[in-house]
This record gives C-alpha cells, sequence and structure tokens, in this order.
C-alpha cells in the first residue's frame, strides 16, 4: 500500500492516550480510506449532468471514461449523489 500524505483531524476524547495509541489510530484510519476512496466507488457515487445533450450519465464506465480528460466540455457538470 502505498503512504499518501493528507490531512486527517482526529479528535480525542482523553488525552490520556499515549501518542503510539493515535499513531496506530490514524494509520488504521488511513488503511481503510485507501481502500474506500477507489475510481470504482467514486463513479457509482457520482453523475455526470450534460445539458449540451439532455443527458443524465450514470454509467460507471462512461463516469470514469469523462473524468480522466483534462476537463470537461462547457455545460457538463459532475454530480455527487450523496
Amino acid at each position: 500500500m502505498k503512504k499518501q500524505h493528507r490531512d486527517l483531524l482526529v479528535l480525542i476524547k482523553d488525552e490520556s492516550q499515549i501518542p503510539h495509541s493515535i499513531d496506530t489510530e490514524v494509520e488504521r484510519l488511513h488503511q481503510m480510506l485507501f481502500h474506500v476512496e477507489t475510481i470504482e466507488n467514486l463513479c457509482i457515487a457520482t453523475e455526470i449532468i450534460d445539458l449540451n445533450r439532455f443527458k443524465l450519465i450514470t454509467k460507471p464506465s462512461a463516469i470514469a471514461k469523462l473524468l480522466r480528460q483534462r476537463e470537461l466540455k462547457p455545460f457538463q457538470f459532475v454530480n455527487n449523489k450523496n
């Protein structure tokens, strides 16, 4: 698993936790996010609104193809379903 540099805000209820346990918790969060943040999961939770053709694109393979482009055409919008 490739190490990513990310900013995580971890709120701790007890001040009595040792720094090693905090590092372990952050590492577990990183591992969980690494498996969740994939292009497949992004495409499932996203849709493309294309006002040029008046279409709503929901097919994950078509969304992945559009997201890999350098930029979208005018009046194409990325919408998160969440």
